[in-house]
């Protein structure tokens, strides 16, 4: 049997490369992109000049600052990060139809069909990306997606310095395992600090350890689990490129600068929220029969309710009545809420029926369709509905 050639694409600290195109002055510059230290901002991206100083995304913006007083902090520009993404995606689809996005820099490819060598188509996509886009990007290329996952992540590990790694790492074919034998076993998917907290006190400190192991006794010790540590510690992964993902629910949360007690302030992000979420699920002609709610108190305790509907809708002024009245009744007036959120499941694609009498559900969706291009157009601040504001009270 032929192997296969799959390549991991990762796009090299992307949001902070579509922030030096727009400024490049920031360029080579120690910066990162996320909120305010004194927001609870947390860092979204940093610049490889800021990981000089030990700052890594996911970090504190209050962290980072007192590793280095001169970080500079940019307000993400995400519809512009999302911009960028589709053009990546464009050219990806235009080497082969075979490709699987994982995350909005991030994708495996399968290239199995084309003639050259995995390494030369690498080497070529990868300039093609620099050179059309502006954006450096890291490739590993490997048999399987788990393989090419880890050569990359090695490939852009082995890169010191101030600049993107812009590296391709090659597992070659009957390579496999003597690529994997020296890593440490959290290199693979899925092991986190319990697991590999767990693996240590078995005596299981690297991926060839992890692999003299019995399928019998990794099983015994981690369940189900243990099937997937036996066969990815031997490089085993027939996972396919999945090109289509079904969308399973759909959510937009907010984590406030400080602790919101305020009702208004916080009926207004409901609606935001609501109107997000209904937007959203219009552009993909789904509907939803769950709405929930997600609340977080300063304590960090985290709360999710929800309620299911009689029939499927897709209006935002359903959505927004439904998560108010979910949160009038799990909120106590004055206390404060540290995050927010609305979210929708249960979806299904809407169902068009012909009828003729227009009802007030159609002459409301036709409203909210025209709201839709009006946002696309003109932004999403250009026209906004007062009438919902007030929201159902909270009953006393």
């Amino acid at each position: 049997m032929i192997p296969r050639k799959i390549l991991h694409l990762d796009l090299d600290a992307f949001f902070c490369a579509v922030e030096e195109q727009l400024d490049p002055s920031l360029e080579g510059k120690p910066f990162a992109v996320g909120g305010q230290p004194g927001q609870r901002g947390v860092v979204a991206s940093c610049s490889y000049a800021a990981r000089m100083y030990g700052i890594h995304s996911a970090m504190p913006t209050s962290r980072a600052v007192q590793l280095y007083p001169q970080l500079i902090i940019v307000h993400g520009k995400y519809d512009r990060y999302s911009e960028a993404s589709h053009k990546v995606m464009d050219i990806l689809n235009q080497l082969t139809p075979l490709v699987e996005q994982i995350s909005v820099d991030e994708a495996f490819l399968d290239v199995s069909d084309l003639p050259q060598s995995g390494y030369q188509i690498a080497i070529e996509l990868q300039a093609r990306i620099d050179s059309e886009l502006g954006l450096p990007c890291s490739i590993g290329v490997a048999t399987n997606k788990l393989l090419a996952k880890i050569a990359n992540n090695v490939g852009k590990s082995e890169h010191k310095g101030p600049t993107p790694p812009r590296a391709i790492k090659v597992v070659p074919p009957g390579k496999e395992a003597e690529f994997l034998a020296p890593l440490p076993t959290r290199s693979l998917w899925g092991i986190g600090p319990k697991t590999a907290q767990r693996l240590e006190e078995l005596g299981i400190h690297t991926i060839a350890e992890l692999s003299q192991r019995s399928e019998s006794f990794l099983i015994k010790q981690f369940g189900k689990y243990g099937l997937s540590l036996y066969k990815h510690s031997r490089g085993i992964n027939g996972g396919p490129i999945v090109t289509e993902h079904e969308t399973k629910s759909i959510s937009q949360e907010v984590t406030f600068a400080r602790d919101v007690s305020d009702p208004v302030e916080l009926r207004k992000s409901l609606l935001r929220m609501s109107e997000s979420v209904g937007r959203r699920l219009r552009k993909n002609d789904f509907q939803c029969t769950t709405i929930r709610i997600k609340l977080r108190w300063p304590d960090f305790t985290t709360i999710t309710r929800q309620v299911t509907l009689h029939e499927p809708v897709d209006q935002d002024r359903v959505i927004f009545v439904a998560a108010c009245e979910l949160f009038n009744k799990y909120w106590t007036p004055g206390k404060p809420v540290r995050l927010l959120g609305v979210g929708v499941s249960g979806l299904t694609t809407r169902a068009v029926q012909l009828s003729l009498w227009e009802t007030k559900s159609d002459r409301e969706r036709r409203l909210l369709k025209a709201l839709d291009d009006l946002h696309e157009r003109f932004g999403r601040n250009s026209v906004q509905r007062g009438s919902l504001l007030k929201g159902p009270e909270k009953k006393k």
